[in-house]
C-alpha cells in the first residue's frame, strides 16, 4: 500500500503546488489517487494556512476530498502543535462531525494513550506513529496495541545510514513482541527515498509526498505530490539489484 502525504506541515514556500486549501486538498488527493496512491494522509488548514483540529474546518476538507476520491480511506494527524494544541485536541477531536477513517498519534507525545483511547471510542482507526525504539516499547506495552490499524515507522534522522538503523531497531523490538499489525515505513527529506528503498525490500506499506519531501530520486524537484507518487511506483518496479542506490539490508526485523 502507499499512501500519498499531501502537505504536512509544509507551506507553499516549500513547494508552490502544496495543497492547503480544501480545494487544494481535494483537487491533489485526486491527481494522487489516479496516479497510484491508495490511501491519504492529510492536514487541513484555517483561512491563514494554518493546521488545526477545528471540527469545521475539518469536515469542510473531508468532504471536499471524499467529494472527489468518493471510497478512498483518509487520514489526518493529531500531531500535538497542530492548533489548538496540546491537551487542547482531545476537546477538538470530540467535536468533529466528520470523522477520518483513521489519525496518526506520536507515541513520543505525553498523552498519545489518551488520543488513542479518544479515537478508538469515536470509531477512528489509529495508525501508530514511532519515531524511536523507546515509542516502540510504549506502544507494545499498552492495551490497545493489536486493535490499531496499523504503525507508522517514521524516521526523522536525516543520515541514511543512521535512519536505517533507527528502523531496523523499532522492527526488532516490534517482532520480539510479536506485534502482528501492519506496518507502513517512511522517512523524511534526505531518508524519503532511502526508506522508501527499504520499506519495498522488506515488503512493507509506504508513503511518499509533499509532507515529507520535494525533490525525486535524481535529486530534481517534483512538479507536484502525483509526480511523487509515479517516482514510487517507477521505484518499485526497478529490481533491488539494479537500483543506483539501493538501500543496505539493516537488521532482521
Amino acid at each position: 500500500m502507499l499512501q500519498a502525504c499531501l502537505n504536512g506541515s509544509r507551506s507553499k514556500d516549500f513547494h508552490p503546488h502544496t495543497p492547503c486549501s480544501a480545494a487544494e486538498l481535494a483537487s491533489d488527493a485526486a491527481a494522487a489517487i489516479a496516479a497510484g496512491a491508495s490511501e491519504l494522509h492529510i492536514h487541513p488548514r484555517d483561512a491563514e494556512g494554518r493546521e488545526t483540529l477545528d471540527a469545521a474546518i475539518v469536515a469542510e476538507a473531508l468532504q471536499a476530498v471524499r467529494a472527489r476520491v468518493p471510497g478512498v480511506p483518509i487520514g489526518l494527524s493529531t500531531h500535538a502543535r497542530i492548533a489548538p494544541g496540546g491537551a487542547g485536541r482531545l476537546a477538538a477531536m470530540r467535536a468533529w462531525t466528520e470523522l477520518p477513517d483513521y489519525v496518526s498519534v506520536n507515541l513520543i507525545e505525553e498523552d498519545a494513550p489518551e488520543v488513542i483511547a479518544l479515537a478508538m471510542e469515536r470509531g477512528i482507526g489509529i495508525e501508530a506513529g514511532l519515531w524511536s525504539a523507546a515509542d516502540a516499547e510504549r506502544l507494545i506495552s499498552l492495551p490497545q496495541a493489536r486493535q490499531i490499524l496499523r504503525i507508522l515507522i517514521e524516521i526523522n534522522e536525516q543520515d541514511e545510514a543512521e535512519g536505517l538503523a533507527v528502523a531496523a531497531d523499532i522492527r526488532k523490538l516490534l517482532a520480539a513482541a510479536s506485534l502482528d499489525v501492519p506496518v507502513l515505513q517512511h522517512g523524511l527529506d534526505v531518508t524519503k527515498w532511502p526508506l522508501y528503498r527499504d520499506a519495498l525490500l522488506r515488503g512493507l506499506d509506504s508513503r511518499i509526498g509533499l509532507e515529507d519531501g520535494k525533490y525525486l530520486p535524481d535529486g530534481s524537484e517534483a512538479a507536484d505530490n502525483a509526480a511523487l507518487i509515479k517516482a514510487a511506483f517507477v521505484m518499485a518496479r526497478v529490481p533491488p539489484n539494479l537500483a543506483p542506490e539501493a538501500a543496505p539490508t539493516v537488521g532482521g526485523a
